[in-house]
């Protein structure tokens, strides 16, 4: 449950100066953060009307008073150090993308298996011209996004989290920081059909991500999910409970995915069953999205019907890649709900915000992912934390608004990508 086994794959997957894969604690330490003391720049990353390279990772974590309240003030470029090597089961995810043809200059990529790319170098995709140069992130990226610059960002944590009281829904944008300075975004991509259904980002992006599973929008480059180069980045290697990748706006940490050895955190939120007339979370005819659930966070309020139906669960969808995938259930937002009986089981399952306590870590989100018989991990919903924000938000915060709405609403500028 959380993941729909048949979502198409993720790309499978070191930084600079000091930080990286101890725990840190809660609230933003600064313990984890990925700073970089050497003055270390991207290879392939040039500042804005400039031949010189970009800062990677972050540049200073501090603590500092603000009305009173303690935070750690982080300020980073938002361009990581990444590393990656191409693997057998990379190479194969690259070369078998539906539209490899065209998604590559020459039809196939230009690396072969046992290459180390940096990050921004030239991997052979045919690249947004207008925002990526040549030897400047050109064929880094598939056909789409923008490549990402310095956006020069701070970000205030709280470093003694509260929980909320109010409930506060994730959005569009920034969420945080995973701890090499780059963003964190939630499961929106910012499109909804029909005025109802909101589409996925791990699922309806799936394609327009690099080989670390990211990309950027108006030049902030973000994960929306589980990355293997995160993983890398922290030394992350499932054989006890994952450290900390990021913090959210509320100062709350997001660990990776494992438990403890061996063991996958596991998210409680469920994917509805269209196929079944008679399950609790459909809509009365096979296959048919004609109904909406009353209230995500409880199935026993039951269903309300839509005057005009969306896709059905074997219908298709073009993403903005050009890209189809069939629509079956867990395409959309629309689609999950949080199961309480899962939560109520303990130790590995998670709370309706992607989280729980221990009496080593408190409070703490966790990324999630279901795992196939070959080992590779699959981002499972709602991938990172939420989809409401656990902690209180305040003035300072990233966040700084507590939102009702699903998915955030649009912020200014294109979709973001």
């Amino acid at each position: 449950m959380g993941c729909d086994q048949d979502d198409p794959d993720p790309p499978p997957g070191d930084d600079s100066g000091d930080g990286g894969g101890d725990d840190g604690g809660n609230g933003g330490d600064s313990g984890p953060w990925i700073l970089n003391t050497t003055g270390a720049r991207a290879p392939y990353i040039y500042e804005s009307n400039s031949n010189e390279q970009v800062l990677v990772n972050v540049q200073t974590a501090e603590s500092v008073t603000v009305d009173g309240k303690d935070y750690t003030l982080v300020s980073a470029t938002g361009i990581p150090d990444y590393e990656t090597e191409i693997t057998d089961n990379l190479y194969d995810w690259l070369i078998n993308r539906p539209k490899s043809a065209t998604d590559f200059v020459s039809g196939s990529p230009i690396v072969q298996i046992g290459d180390i790319v940096s990050f921004g170098q030239d991997i052979g995709y045919r690249s947004n011209s207008q925002s990526c140069a040549t030897g400047a992130g050109y064929g880094y990226w598939p056909p789409g996004p923008m490549c990402p610059e310095n956006v020069s960002h701070q970000g205030y944590f709280p470093l003694a989290p509260e929980e909320s009281d109010e409930s506060c829904e994730s959005g569009l944008g920034a969420q945080g920081y995973w701890v090499n300075g780059t963003s964190i975004y939630q499961w929106s991509d910012g499109q909804v059909l029909d005025g109802t259904w909101h589409t996925l980002a791990p699922v309806a992006e799936v394609y327009d991500v690099d080989i670390c599973g990211g990309h950027a929008a108006r030049g902030d480059y973000h994960h929306h999910f589980y990355s293997d180069c995160l993983a890398d980045l922290v030394e992350d290697s499932g054989d006890g409970h994952s450290p900390i990748y990021g913090f959210t706006a509320d100062g709350y940490p997001i660990h990776g995915p494992w438990e403890a050895d061996g063991e996958l955190a596991i998210s409680s939120w469920a994917i509805r069953n269209y196929d079944d007339p008679g399950a609790p979370s459909g809509c009365g005819i096979a296959g048919e999205r004609s109904c909406l659930l009353v209230d995500e966070y409880d199935l026993t309020k039951g269903t309300e019907a839509l005057d005009n139906s969306g896709p059905s669960t074997s219908d298709t969808f073009t993403s903005l890649s050009g890209n189809i995938f069939i629509t079956e259930s867990g395409f959309f937002y629309e689609d999950y709900y949080w199961d309480s009986d899962l939560t109520a089981l303990g130790g590995a399952y998670l709370d309706q915000y992607n989280g729980h306590s221990d009496s080593e870590r408190g409070y703490h989100y966790h990324l999630t992912v279901t795992q196939g018989e070959d080992g590779q991990l699959t981002p499972a919903f709602p991938y990172t934390f939420g989809p409401r924000f656990y902690g209180k938000l305040d003035s300072q915060t990233i966040v700084s608004v507590c939102s009702d709405e699903v998915g955030g609403g649009v912020p200014p500028g294109p979709p973001p990508r």
